[in-house]
């Protein structure tokens, strides 16, 4: 029989999925962090390793991991040479390398016309339209990434600082803020010099949780992230027979925000980043007899 491979990687962890030529998954195996940017030595040998465990657990010889094809989806692939570099090192008979992204749109939409909205710390999107894939974002919340957490937490910083020079007036979701940090800027300034995007985007819930109880500093900030998001799917100028899949960690809070053109498209993803991965490895690797990647 043969054997495909699907793999998710990124900075925390890895994981893959063997699967039949027919995208039946057989076993799964996890893996350390996969960051090819940072460790591409250490993210090859996690990948490895996530690869043989799937093929254990599925009662297969990981012995066997040279003779399957695999779709490896992982952050950052679509920087550099590092995607090529990584390439020359894996044991599989093909290897496929792609951003993160498209797995995670393979999975979320199948064979659908569409979009993703990923809304996490950070924010990307990716639409498909009669094969013509454009992604859109992912830039990073310093310059970009309009309406993740990490934005909205830096925001939240920013407003909070107006607020105890007295330039805007003070609100409870505010006032918390300042209490978080002893009233003090100079200790929000302090957090920033260390801050990584997860720590800001550590406030965003509670952004939206004030929002809806109608303080007027979490409502200006979610209005300007909804209006945010909108304005970067309006690019894909998405037809009533297309979907939308809202993903990642704030996908929950934007979802009953945004306005009815994109609520009657929404769709929960049909499987996963890791599906979507298993399903491209099939169809390219499986049925149709094993195509070179």
């Amino acid at each position: 029989m043969d054997l495909v491979l699907g793999i998710d990687g990124g900075g925390t962890g890895c994981r893959a999925a063997l699967a039949s030529a027919t995208g039946d998954i057989l076993g799964r195996g996890r893996g350390g962090p996969a960051n090819i940017r940072t460790d591409l030595a250490g993210a090859c040998e996690n990948i490895v390793e996530a690869a043989r465990l799937a093929f254990a657990e599925a009662g297969r010889d990981p012995a066997l991991i040279g003779t399957a094809g695999a779709v490896l989806g992982l952050a950052g692939a679509n920087v550099g040479d590092y995607k090529q570099r990584l390439q020359a090192m894996l044991p599989f008979r093909n290897s496929r390398i792609e951003n993160d992204s498209l797995i995670s749109l393979e999975g979320a939409l199948g064979e659908h016309d569409g979009a993703i909205a990923a809304l996490g710390t950070g924010t990307v999107y990716l639409a498909r339209q009669k094969g013509h894939l454009r992604p859109v974002g992912g830039w990073g919340f310093q310059i970009g990434d309009l309406g993740s957490g990490a934005r909205i937490g830096r925001d939240l910083l920013q407003e909070t600082l107006l607020v105890h020079d007295k330039v805007h007036a003070g609100t409870p979701l505010a006032d918390i803020m300042l209490e978080r940090f002893n009233r003090d800027p100079s200790d929000i300034v302090e957090f920033t010099t260390a801050a990584k995007p997860g720590d800001y985007g550590a406030f965003a819930p509670m952004v939206f949780e004030h929002a809806a109880k109608g303080d007027a500093l979490g409502q200006k900030l979610v209005e300007r992230a909804v209006a945010d998001v909108e304005e970067t799917l309006a690019v894909f100028d998405l037809a009533p027979t297309e979907r939308l899949c809202l993903l990642g960690g704030l996908a929950g809070l934007y979802a009953p925000l945004l306005s009815k053109r994109y609520r009657a498209i929404m769709h929960p993803p049909l499987q996963d980043a890791l599906g979507g991965a298993v399903a491209m490895a099939a169809r390219i690797f499986g049925k149709a007899g094993g195509g070179h990647g």
